[in-house]
C-alpha cells in the first residue's frame, strides 16, 4: 500500500472511526455493527489517502503503527462512507492550587474558597463522511462538535453569570451549548496529495497529532495540551500549551492546508490563513462590519495591535523504519503580519500600560520535533522557540522570546498504555513588563490508560505546574500591585497539583 501522510490520524485509540460500508436495515434507529476504532477529530481517509497504513514497523511497538488494514470501512469506487462518532468521558479530580483561596490586591483573604474534589462530564460528536470517485479522487468533510459550558453559578437566563449566586443543578444544564470546534472539507489523491480547507488543523496539527509532543498516554483527556487538570482547576495557574499541534487555537482559525505524498520518508506542508477567524464573523460579529470598524475580523489597522493576519506556515517531515526501530522528525515555520494601531499613539511598556497599546513584533517562530520508537517505548522532544508569547500570540517589541521544550516517555504493551511529560517554557508573559522581567513556567504530568473492553477505556493521571513572573500576581493574573521599572512590585508564584480518574467511552 502506498504511504500517503500521517497526518493527524491519531495513536492508540483517539484516531480512525466506526463506519459501515455494508447495508444495514436498522430497526427503530438502532444499529449492531462490529466495533470500530474509534472517534476521530480528522477523517481517517482525510489522514491517510490510503486508509490505516501504518507509518512505522510492527516490531518497534503500536506507538509505531496506527491500526491493521481494514478495521475501519473505507469507500470503494463510486461510493461513500458516512460517520458519525462520538466520545463521552467522566472524571473525577482532587485539584490543589495556590489560588484555591482568593486575596484582594492587598493580599488579603477575600472570604472565598473552593473545594478540591470535582466530576466532570463531557461529550463530543464526530459527523463525517469520505467518498471515493471513480477516477481516484478522495474527497470527504468533518465537523467536530463539543459541549460548551458558561460560569458554574448564576449562569441561568434569570441570573446572569458572575453574580455569585448559586443556581440550581438544572439551571445550570440548561445554559450547557454544543458549538462548532473543526468543520472542513478536503480533496485528495495518491500521487498528488491532500488539500484542506476550513477550520482545520494546519501543517503543525497534521504533523503531530500528539507523539512528537508525548501526549499519547491518556485516551485523549489532554495532559498539558489543554487537559484535565488544567479544566478542574482555576485558570490563573493553567500553564498555556505553547507547542501548539493539536491545539485550538492553531486549527481554530479557517485556512487552505496541502501536504503532499511522501516520497523516500519526506513529505511537505504548506497553510495559509487570511485572519485569525472565520470569514462568516464579518456578518456575525455583534456590531457588525459596515464599513472597516472594530467589528471586522480582518482588520490591518485599528485599535488592536494584538490582532495578527496573513498567517503562512511550512514545514518538512520525515518517517522511516529501521528494522525495530521508527525514527519520526520535523521541522515547521511560520510567520504571520500584525494589525498597526492607527486609532491612538503606541505608549512605552510600563506597569500601567494597556497591552492593547503597546508596538508587537511580527509573528515569526520555528519548531523542531523528534521520536523514536523501539520494543513498545516512544522517547520524544519538542521545541519551539523565536518570535511568539504564550499560545500564538505575538511577542511585544523588546520582549523576551520563546524558548519552550517538552520531553516525554509513552509505553504501550497490549491493553496498557503508560507515560510522562516535562516541559518547561521561558517568554515574555506579561507584555506590560516587557524590559523588567520575563515568564518562566514548567510543568510535569505522568500517567496512562487501561483499555477494559473495545471503546472503553480507563485512565488515571497527575500534573505539576509552576508559574513565575517577576512582579507579577498570578492570584489576580495581573502585574503585581505598586510594579514599577526597578522591580518593586507584588510577585506571586502561581503552582497548581492535579489528580484525575476518568472513565473514557467512544464509538
Amino acid at each position: 500500500m502506498r504511504k500517503l501522510l500521517m497526518a493527524s490520524a491519531a495513536i492508540l485509540g483517539a484516531s480512525g472511526g466506526l463506519a459501515l460500508a455494508q447495508t444495514a436495515a436498522p430497526n427503530q434507529g438502532q444499529l449492531a455493527a462490529p466495533y470500530g476504532a474509534g472517534p476521530a477529530a480528522n477523517n481517517n481517509n482525510n489522514a491517510w489517502g490510503t486508509a490505516n497504513t501504518p507509518t512505522g514497523s510492527a516490531a518497534a511497538g503500536p506507538l509505531s503503527t496506527v491500526y491493521a488494514p481494514n478495521v475501519d470501512a473505507v469507500p470503494s469506487p463510486g461510493t461513500v462512507v458516512i460517520r458519525l462518532n462520538g466520545r463521552v468521558e467522566v472524571d473525577v479530580s482532587a485539584t490543589y492550587t495556590s489560588v484555591d483561596k482568593g486575596l484582594t490586591a492587598a493580599g488579603v483573604a477575600n472570604g472565598y474558597k473552593l473545594n478540591p474534589v470535582g466530576v466532570g462530564t463531557y461529550f463530543r460528536l464526530y459527523p463525517g463522511f469520505d467518498g471515493l470517485a471513480a477516477n481516484g479522487l478522495r474527497y470527504g468533510a468533518a465537523v467536530e462538535l463539543r459541549e460548551n459550558f458558561v460560569a458554574g453559578n448564576a449562569s441561568s437566563i434569570e441570573q446572569p453569570a458572575g453574580t455569585g449566586t448559586a443556581t440550581s443543578p438544572s439551571a445550570n444544564t440548561s445554559s450547557e451549548t454544543v458549538f462548532v470546534r473543526r468543520a472542513f472539507t478536503y480533496l485528495a489523491a495518491d500521487q498528488a496529495g491532500i488539500v484542506r480547507f476550513g477550520q482545520t488543523d494546519g501543517v503543525l496539527g497534521l504533523f503531530d497529532n500528539c507523539i512528537f509532543t508525548s501526549g499519547c498516554f491518556d485516551a485523549g483527556i489532554g495532559n498539558i495540551n489543554g487537559g484535565l487538570e488544567q479544566n478542574y482547576g482555576p485558570s490563573n495557574v493553567a500553564i498555556p500549551f505553547v507547542w501548539l499541534a493539536q491545539a485550538g487555537a492553531e486549527y481554530g482559525n479557517q485556512k487552505i492546508v496541502y501536504l503532499t505524498p511522501q516520497y523516500f520518508g519526506f513529505d511537505f506542508g504548506v497553510q495559509y490563513a487570511p485572519s485569525m477567524g472565520n470569514s462568516l464573523q464579518q456578518e456575525g460579529s455583534g456590531a457588525g462590519c459596515g464599513q472597516a470598524a472594530p467589528g471586522c475580523i480582518n482588520l490591518t489597522s485599528g485599535n488592536d495591535p494584538t490582532r495578527w493576519y496573513n498567517q503562512v506556515g511550512v514545514g518538512l517531515r520525515y518517517q522511516q523504519t529501521f528494522g525495530a526501530v521508527d525514527v519520526k522528525a520535523y521541522g515547521f515555520y511560520e510567520t504571520a503580519g500584525k494589525e498597526q494601531l492607527t486609532t491612538a499613539a503606541y505608549v512605552a511598556p510600563s506597569p500601567t500600560a494597556s497591552s492593547q497599546a503597546l508596538r508587537y513584533d511580527n509573528l515569526s517562530f520555528y519548531k523542531a520535533g523528534v521520536a523514536v520508537t523501539a520494543f513498545n517505548v516512544t522517547a520524544a522532544a519538542d521545541y519551539i522557540g523565536g518570535a511568539v508569547n504564550q499560545q500564538l500570540a505575538m511577542r511585544p517589541t523588546g520582549g523576551a522570546p520563546m524558548n519552550a521544550v517538552v520531553a516525554g516517555l509513552t509505553y504501550a504493551n497490549g491493553p496498557i498504555t503508560l507515560g510522562t511529560q516535562f516541559g518547561v517554557i521561558d517568554d515574555q508573559g506579561a507584555a506590560q513588563l516587557t524590559g523588567v522581567s520575563q515568564r518562566h513556567q514548567y510543568e510535569v504530568t505522568f500517567g496512562g490508560n487501561y483499555k477494559l473492553a473495545p471503546g472503553v477505556q480507563l485512565v488515571g493521571e497527575y500534573m505539576y505546574e509552576h508559574l513565575h513572573q517577576g512582579s507579577f500576581d498570578f492570584n489576580s493574573n495581573a502585574v503585581g500591585a505598586g510594579a514599577t521599572a526597578a522591580h518593586g512590585g507584588v510577585t506571586r508564584d502561581g503552582q497548581a497539583q492535579t489528580f484525575v480518574f476518568a472513565t473514557v467511552l467512544v464509538w
